[in-house]
Order: structure tokens, then C-alpha cells, then sequence
């Protein structure tokens, strides 16, 4: 039986994070990492133009941008966040995610 929290990604084994989700052309990708009852750990690529529209979430999700740029918006507020940087949305606070170049990221929600 295979208990291992991550799944998806190597094990003890030096890796670049934007290698591990690819791009496609006219779509979102993601790669799941982690997913129980208290982290969900995810990578994702956006072509340029896509989108996830506006939701919430019960945790707390911290995105961080490997490539490219995202603009974020959370409750009324919009955020330009670069490949380097990283933004919290706070649980219960509508936050969207949208690609105006190509991008990838990491996605960490704390339930």
C-alpha cells in the first residue's frame, strides 16, 4: 500500500518546479503535489488569456509565480505579481487568477 503524502514529483532528487508542469497552448495545466484534509500543494500553467474566474476557498492559498506573470485579483483588488514573487489570498475572500502572458505557479491552500 503507498502512503507517501507527495505524489506526481520525484523523490530525494534535485528538480526545477517549472520543468514539472508544461505548457499548452489555449489551456490550464495543473499537476497535483499534495491533497488532504489540511495542504493541497499544486502547479499550474496558464496559456496567455486563460483564466480561473472569481471563487473562494476555505483555506488560506499562497501562490507562488515560477514564470511569467499573474494578475490576481482578490475581493475588489488586483495584483500584478511577477515570476519571484508570491501573494496570500485569504480563505473566504474571492480571488481569481488570470494569465496576460503565459505563466506558471505554485499553488499552496492551508485548510
Amino acid at each position: 500500500m503507498n502512503n507517501k503524502t507527495m505524489k506526481n514529483i520525484d523523490m530525494a532528487k534535485v528538480q526545477n518546479l517549472a520543468d514539472l508542469v508544461t505548457y499548452q497552448d489555449g489551456q490550464v495545466v495543473s499537476k497535483t503535489l499534495v491533497q488532504n484534509p489540511g495542504v493541497s500543494l499544486t502547479l499550474f500553467s496558464f496559456d496567455k488569456g486563460e483564466e480561473i474566474s472569481s471563487h473562494s476557498s476555505h483555506g488560506d492559498a499562497m501562490v507562488y509565480v515560477i514564470d511569467g506573470q499573474a494578475e490576481i485579483t482578490i475581493g475588489e483588488e488586483t495584483f500584478n505579481v511577477k515570476a519571484g514573487e508570491t501573494i496570500v489570498m485569504p480563505a473566504e475572500v474571492p480571488h481569481a487568477v488570470a494569465a496576460a502572458e503565459r505563466m506558471k505557479f505554485m499553488l499552496t491552500v492551508i485548510f
